[in-house]
């Protein structure tokens, strides 16, 4: 019989390796101007994939983004 906390963890696990796995095949561009103000984009966030606007700017948007979700 399988016990139910097996079945969690094996699914726990395949879970964290899809996401691992996800991570590990994101390559998408980044900008080296800031989408908003037209800044440079550091050469260590650009790194990280998929960056498209300055540290400042990526704060004040996601600030914006969570003032409107109330």
């Amino acid at each position: 019989m399988v016990d139910l906390v097996d079945m969690a963890e094996e699914f726990q696990a395949m879970n964290l390796q899809d996401r691992i796995n996800a991570r590990a095949q994101f390559t998408a561009h980044s900008n080296h101007e800031c989408e908003d103000c037209g800044g440079e984009i550091p050469a260590q966030r650009r790194a990280l994939g998929g960056v498209t606007r300055c540290i400042q700017c990526q704060t004040n948007f996601e600030a914006k983004q969570k003032h409107l979700r109330g």
